[in-house]
């Protein structure tokens, strides 16, 4: 597993690290093209329905929504016409509400549409659906209109007071009376209390639930924002996970990566939701043990440690108080059994991330402190650890977590977590302790710490996760001398895969007080090495930490970026190489940019022809660089001393 002949661990392969959570794709049918005069409606009927089925839409329905979505679309963004249009159409969805909602391009097209309604006619549809409620939220289909509508909040609120004293003026026989949104909101909530448990437990009813309550407390989260419109998928709503690389058996998303966008809301809503998060109180033992509830309180969790803190810390409290005396464990607390549980220790690794560090520093000196290495063993409770890691803010928690998890960092990575060791050594950096310890530790994992000179290979060791001998295809006996590092062989090798969690590592390091030995490894990588390093989807990340990083100095990072002198054109030509050499000439001092432009220039015709080549000529304007010079050092003198104006300004 990455470990060399010293190692007890089976020699031979690398540390193990499995792939990344997905998230099924949804299909779209596309709406035939269109013209900017309004589609004729549809037929009045319905075609027949079975006794206590759906409503189904005829063909001529269909098509006519599709056309009337394609002329919107190309219509102008403004304007009578534009308006006319939303309202004849969202009168035909308001009259076919439910037989579009239970059809799968249906309700496609729903929601597009429901994204380009202004506040009215969302809210007639929106009745229209109320009566229909279970059905609609609970149906696969269905469901997703219903988050579309709780979706539009944000960008309806805003206008919702004008536009409703405008509704008051303009009701007449015809439309008869609205409800507000905010009374529409308020209606959903009641009904979804009423049957709370119900709702919860339903596989598709329970995404109501969730986007209900981000929208109660006026927090968005991005697992929300980056679902596709239209998708029919019954995925749970969890963050994909982007930073760590886990096993396939057990995938995990870090709730860490939920950023919320934050919203107005009334004061009426933070009321609702305290009311529905009282509900997840009266039955906590099915939210934490049923799959599909336990969804519904993580969200909860997070919305409620950004809105409501301290019913968030009683909910946190009760899932605990639960636990911890619900079950009898003979190693040790009750709650390592359920942080052994794939459903309970998911919700644990919710509380963990939301809890308050005094509250986290005792649930660890009453439940955790001496379980650690067995947790990190665990396929299943390894992941509560790593949130635990990355909860970690304060010098006393980091203290008897690290000393107790220190001694095991080689065997936990041939384990096959090195979601473990990566989470220990970001705590390391936020808290600022035990940085050279823990490289230390790092080295003598993947059998570089001695002899010395094979510390300069560290940078493709970590950014591979492999062991030296792995990584160079060297066998050596058990107990025999550590042979030297050969700087030519090392040179000669081309640079290996690297692995997300490997980058994430890099990362850590370079963000540590004295990056120094990280550094002095990436300035011995070649020219080409260096470059694959860049133009890797995870690797270029760490090119962007050592831009980034406060602790990197301007010469030590001019001594490592030094190396890609003459190949900064195959760079330009790369899809995350380019954003690199962006980020690079965005730092760079005249003279260098001088340099880069000089280089490129010699292949300009290349660059124009190439997808992200032509970005790159474009931004450090080649063309103005060959022809006129002078203008060009100019203009980019005028950059630079903006840019230092600016860095004065955020110094002060």
């Amino acid at each position: 597993m990455g470990l060399g002949p010293r190692s007890p661990h089976k020699v031979g392969r690398r540390f193990p690290a499995g792939g990344k959570r997905g998230r099924g794709a949804k299909g779209s049918g596309r709406p035939s093209p269109g013209r900017e005069r309004q589609p004729r409606p549809p037929p009045v009927g319905l075609s027949e329905r079975a006794p206590d089925s759906h409503p189904h839409l005829s063909p001529e329905a269909l098509g006519y929504f599709r056309r009337a979505l394609s002329a919107l679309k190309e219509a102008p963004e403004t304007g009578e016409e534009r308006d006319l249009m939303v309202h004849n159409i969202m009168k035909e969805v308001e009259a076919q509400a439910l037989a579009l909602s239970t059809n799968r391009t249906g309700s496609e097209m729903l929601q597009e549409l429901l994204g380009l309604s202004p506040l009215k006619p969302l809210c007639r549809v929106w009745a229209a659906l109320r009566s229909n409620l279970r059905t609609v939220a609970c149906h696969r289909c269905g469901v997703h209109v219903l988050q579309s509508a709780l979706l539009q909040l944000p960008r309806l609120l805003g206008s919702a007071a004008e536009e409703e004293e405008e509704e008051k003026e303009e009701e007449d026989g015809n439309d008869g009376p609205t409800e507000t949104l905010e009374e529409l909101v308020l209606g959903l909530a009641a009904e979804v209390c009423d049957d709370f448990l119900f709702y919860c437990g339903d596989t598709h009813g329970s995404f109501v639930v969730r986007t209900l309550l981000q929208v109660l407390g006026g927090t968005v989260l991005e697992s929300e924002r980056a679902r596709p419109r239209g998708s029919q998928s019954s995925v749970c709503d969890l963050p994909a996970a982007h930073v760590l690389n886990l096993p396939s058996e057990a995938q995990r998303a870090p709730a860490r990566e939920c950023k919320p966008a934050d919203f107005e809301v009334p004061e009426t809503f933070l009321n609702r939701l305290q009311d529905l998060s009282s509900c997840f109180l009266k039955d906590i033992a099915v939210f934490i043990t049923d799959k599909i509830s336990s969804f519904c309180l993580q969200v909860a969790l997070q919305v409620l440690h950004c809105k409501l803190p301290q019913f968030c810390a009683h909910l946190c409290n009760a899932v605990i108080s639960y636990l911890s005396t619900c079950s009898s464990s003979v190693d040790g607390s009750p709650l390592l059994l359920f942080l052994r549980d794939q459903t309970s220790s998911r919700l644990l690794e919710q509380v963990l991330l939301v809890l308050e560090p005094p509250r986290l520093q005792s649930l660890f000196e009453e439940h955790l402190q001496g379980q650690l290495q067995t947790l990190a063993a665990h396929p299943i409770a390894n992941f509560p650890l790593q949130r635990l890691l990355d909860a970690v803010t304060t010098p006393e928690l980091l203290s008897p977590v690290f000393e107790e998890l220190s001694p095991v960092l080689e065997a936990v990575l041939a384990q096959g977590h090195p979601g473990v060791v990566i989470a220990l050594v970001g705590a390391c950096r936020r808290v600022g302790a035990y940085q050279a310890k823990v490289l230390e530790l790092l080295l003598e994992a993947f059998h570089c710490a001695e002899p010395s000179s094979r510390q300069l290979a560290c940078v493709p060791l970590f950014a591979t996760l492999m062991a030296y001998e792995v990584y160079y295809g060297l066998t050596e006996e058990e107990g025999a001398v550590p042979a030297e590092h050969q700087v030519e062989t090392a040179s000669a090798r081309a640079l290996g895969e690297v692995t997300v969690l490997g980058s994430l590592l890099l990362q850590h390091l370079l963000h540590f007080s004295t990056p120094g030995l990280v550094l002095r490894s990436l300035g011995a990588l070649t020219g080409l090495q260096l470059l694959a390093l860049a133009q890797s989807p995870a690797g270029s990340h760490v090119l962007d930490a050592i831009l980034t990083s406060p602790s990197v100095t301007r010469k030590q990072r001019r001594r490592v970026l030094q190396n890609l002198k003459g190949q900064y054109v195959a760079l330009a030509c790369s899809r995350h190489g380019s954003r690199v050499l962006d980020a690079i000439w965005s730092g760079a001092a005249l003279g260098a940019r001088k340099e880069i432009a000089a280089e490129l220039g010699e292949k300009n015709q290349e660059l124009i022809r190439d997808a992200f080549g032509h970005h790159v000529a474009r931004n450090v304007a080649l063309t103005t660089f060959l022809k006129r010079r002078e203008a060009w050092e100019q203009q980019q003198g005028a950059v630079a001393k903006r840019r230092r104006a600016l860095n004065s300004i955020l110094e002060d």
